[in-house]
């Protein structure tokens, strides 16, 4: 087997919009990556509460598992600005500060009408709260993708499988299909540095089936994993143990 490496990296501003690449990021102990989901659009049902921010459960927003046609849009997000600009077919259709009461209201009304038949009895709503990240799990964990894996399952769908699919933060290449899974419980040296934390395999649902780049859906990959493999696990997730930065062709080496 080869050197196991960090091939890319990637967050997620908004969840449901397409990823930033990254060739580096820093790590802050028992945190998610910087900005990864920091923002959500309320699909209309106004419950999240901004004052008292926890886990809410991802059909409230909109998200790739219904609302395929989002993948379909482009998105870049500025660190520095907080400014999000949406494509649509190359052409820029949105763009707003995040951060600023305006700038998010210019992007709602985009979604008002590119989502409409998502919103569930009222306008969309951008919303974000202090150290919460709109992930699909409560913890704040990061999540990790073996390429090998990626097309081990391709060989069973007979087709081509986007690693985007999975919408993955830390893209990893050298292992052996499936070896991620044995990783559970054990600590990740990342540039010699133990960062990370495996704490468990991530099931998949059905916002893999859309293509990242067409927005079509095209597979059924929970069935197909269940069928090809006796799950419908792809991927794993792990706790940042302590501060530190990694970077693309970062060694990735596993300890107990």
């Amino acid at each position: 087997m080869s050197q196991t490496s960090i091939a890319e990296l990637y967050t997620f501003a908004v969840k449901g919009l397409t990823g930033a690449k990254h060739d580096q990021i820093a790590l802050t102990a028992a945190d998610c990556l910087p900005y990864d989901r920091a923002w959500a659009i309320e699909a209309g049902s106004r419950k999240f509460d901004l004052t008292n921010p926890s886990y809410f459960p991802k059909a409230n927003f909109l998200m790739l598992m219904r609302d395929e046609k989002l993948a379909a849009l482009d998105t870049t997000f500025d660190e520095e600005s907080k400014v999000l600009t949406v494509f649509r077919g190359g052409k820029q259709v949105a763009r707003g500060c995040l951060q600023d009461k305006l700038g998010r209201q210019l992007l709602e009304q985009f979604f008002a009408a590119y989502a409409k038949e998502s919103l569930r009895g009222g306008a969309p709503k951008i919303v974000s709260a202090e150290n919460h990240s709109f992930s699909d799990v409560p913890n704040k964990w990061v999540s990790i993708i073996n390429l090998a894996s990626v097309k081990d399952l391709e060989r069973v769908a007979r087709k081509p499988v986007h690693p985007l699919r999975f919408r993955g933060n830390i893209y990893l290449e050298g292992l052996d299909p499936w070896e991620e899974f044995n990783w559970l419980d054990r600590t990740l040296t990342i540039g010699g540095a133990p960062v990370l934390e495996v704490t468990e395999r991530i099931k998949r649902c059905a916002a893999v089936n859309v293509d990242p780049e067409t927005g079509a859906r095209d597979l059924s990959l929970p069935r197909t994993l269940d069928v090809g493999f006796g799950h419908q696990d792809c991927g794993i997730y792990a706790r940042v143990a302590a501060d530190g930065q990694i970077a693309v062709g970062d060694k990735v080496v596993v300890t107990d």
